[in-house]
């Protein structure tokens, strides 16, 4: 494995693959695999294909992670989103039980030093500095910044301070189908809600980050009108090089960059490449590989004129495994290729440096509070 010093990933779903899929991350990947295919489990599709674990994240030099917490309200009548594993509890005080079972798992990761939060300015500062002058084999506990991927959780305003009080600095108000505050993909071309504008105005507020993904395009028009903080898309790729609603689209892609906000490609094999399916070709039959993100790298810096909006926000074991994946990667240390593919593309080192942590770290000491 190359040696690389330090990588930020802006969307890992730690805890639901924890708490959710009942798997113990300070587990290598491949043992967690063997269990899940000795016990023959097949609730999920990626059962004994995961590709993230706290081993491998520290053999890929990936030492800060986004890491989510996810529990969804479905209203009733309101039919599941195609594809879509996660439940949908039956009202927002359900929902936000869950979560809080999901932030227990992380305060557990940090008590036995697996884990260290990042919410101050000086925190990220100490962390990378400690990240980058470790000792080869040092297992240092892993930065994570608490984040939301869909706000039906947030049961009022009360809620969100509370929230915000115990660490959580970014909020993806969408995720698939409708939701309490905003519509999320596959949803019916809705945006926000009077919740989700009075959400996005307390957001305001506060030293957050909000996260555009799996907004609705008039979503994502709303919430730029409403949001006047930073902003990242934490795991989205390019409507231009795979069409579909869950790509941002070119206006799209230019909106975030003018502010200031930066990308996080996502490693999903059907935002990757046009014509994948689940159930048809395999990415390896369609020739998916980790080259296919740098394609996407390389359209985000085409818009920008440089390379200072992109990031990596892998989206890995996102109730997906290598069933769904670049075939050319196995775990997720296998991150740690990137430097080299995006050499090859010709990104100076200075570049491949601000994508694999530079520009996600600008954005969170731009975001975070002092400390």
């Amino acid at each position: 494995m190359p040696d690389v010093p330090f990588l930020i990933d802006a969307h890992l779903d730690l805890a639901t693959n924890a708490m959710h899929l009942n798997r113990d991350l300070r587990l290598p990947v491949h043992e967690i695999r063997t269990r899940e295919r000795e016990l023959e489990q097949t609730d999920y599709l990626d059962r004994g294909n995961g590709t993230v674990a706290l081993p491998e994240l520290r053999e890929g030099g990936i030492g800060l992670v986004w890491g989510t917490l996810i529990a969804r309200y479905a209203a009733r009548g309101t039919p599941a989103p195609a594809n879509l594993a996660l439940p949908g509890w039956q009202s927002p005080e359900q929902a936000y039980a869950a979560a809080r079972s999901q932030l227990a798992w992380y305060r557990e990761m940090e008590r036995v030093g697996e884990l260290t939060p990042i919410t101050t300015r000086t925190e990220l500062d100490a962390h990378t500095q400690r990240y980058r002058e470790r000792k080869e084999g040092e297992n240092l506990p892993i930065g994570y910044v608490l984040a939301l991927e869909g706000a039906d959780s947030i049961v009022t305003l009360d809620h969100l301070h509370a929230y915000y009080a115990e660490g959580l600095r970014s909020i993806g108000p969408a995720h698939f189908g409708p939701g309490r505050y905003a519509a999320g993909t596959q949803s019916d071309g809705s945006g926000l809600t009077a919740a989700g504008r009075e959400l996005l105005r307390e957001m305001n507020q506060l030293d957050m980050l909000l996260d555009l993904t799996h907004l609705t395009d008039r979503g994502f028009l709303e919430a730029l009108e409403v949001y006047h903080g930073p902003v990242l898309a934490s795991h989205q790729n390019c409507r231009a090089l795979v069409p579909g609603e869950r790509q941002f689209s070119d206006a799209q892609l230019r909106a975030v960059i003018a502010r200031g906000g930066v990308v996080g490609g996502a490693l999903d094999a059907w935002m990757l490449k046009p014509g994948y399916r689940r159930g048809g070709p395999s990415p390896r039959e369609l020739g998916i590989t980790l080259e296919r993100i740098v394609d996407h790298y390389d359209h985000v810096c085409q818009l920008a004129g440089n390379a200072d909006y992109i990031g990596i926000g892998s989206d890995l074991d996102g109730l997906f495994g290598i069933e769904q994946t670049p075939y050319d990667l196995d775990t997720i240390a296998d991150l740690a290729r990137l430097p080299e593919l995006l050499r090859r593309r010709g990104y100076a080192a200075e570049d491949v440096d601000r994508v694999l942590y530079g520009n996600f770290a600008r954005l969170l000491r731009e975001a975070l509070p002092v400390g």
